[in-house]
């Protein structure tokens, strides 16, 4: 571990124009975005999330009718939604839709950094462009998506951001170097940019998933559920409700920390 080398955290020459100043006999309404959001964990973030009051930007690369699906569904129980395309992975193009994001007023003060891909090979075996794909989604996507909107939360001094890393990043798994090494990654961005944001009301926790029942992991042989020591699989909802907690008020106290939720399997 070096000793830090960069000037103090200022925000940067970057800083963004001025923010409409709050009315304190109002309510912050404050948005969430959550990348990924179109299936699996990260719908259930933004169902979750929209219970919690918050209008939600769904963030989906492909699969439009299943972002639409999860903005239905959220209407219908009486919460905001939006789905918006984007690859987080291509920087010009998370720009450009950020951009006409922050013309509503209402500040995204929450970011759930959900997007992932999975390129599995052993690693002698492993082609250039799968280590890139993995890399530049979780990482990239992380940059791309977050950097921009840090200073607006530092001068709001209020900000949740959620990054999603895995059980892999702290244990390894076979075949995943690609995706353990992103992870991992995404781990020490979340401790170092904590630190660089915790006295401006900014919290940014990673959380560990182990196995989570969704598509991802359709398929897991029954010997490796035997493993876990709840000896069943984890649900989306069980995350999401996590993810909720810390992006309340009441998680405030908490940041800089890689939480595992995985039945007791990476004890």
């Amino acid at each position: 571990m070096r000793p830090p080398t960069g000037p103090p955290y200022n925000g940067g020459a970057a800083r963004p124009a001025a923010l409409p100043p709050v009315n304190p006999t109002s309510p912050i309404v404050r948005r969430a975005l959550v990348t990924g959001g179109s299936r699996g964990i990260g719908a259930a973030v933004c169902k979750r999330l929209a219970k919690a009051g918050h209008p939600v930007i769904v963030n989906y690369r492909r699969d439009a009718a299943a972002a639409a699906a999860v903005v239905d569904e959220i209407t219908r129980a009486g919460g905001e939604a939006v789905a918006v395309a984007f690859d987080v992975a291509d920087g010009a193009a998370t720009a450009a839709a950020l951009k006409d994001l922050l013309k509503d007023p209402r500040p995204i003060g929450i970011v759930v950094n959900n997007a992932g891909v999975t390129a599995d090979a052993a690693f002698p075996g492993m082609k250039k462009e799968q280590w890139d794909g993995v890399l530049q989604t979780t990482l990239g996507g992380f940059f791309h998506v977050t950097q921009p909107l840090v200073m607006p939360m530092v001068m709001q001094r209020w900000g949740r951001i959620v990054n999603m890393a895995s059980l892999s990043a702290v244990r390894g798994n076979r075949g995943q170097a690609n995706y353990a090494a992103a992870k991992a990654g995404l781990v020490g961005a979340t401790k170092t940019l904590a630190l660089e944001v915790a006295k401006k009301g900014v919290t940014v926790n990673a959380l560990a998933p182990g196995l989570i029942a969704t598509d991802m992991i359709a398929g897991v042989p029954d010997q490796m559920v035997q493993q876990i020591p709840m000896q069943r699989l984890g649900t989306a909802d069980e995350v999401a409700a996590l993810v909720a907690f810390l992006c309340s008020d009441d998680a405030g106290y908490i940041t800089g920390q890689c939480i595992g939720i995985d039945g007791g399997f990476g004890v």
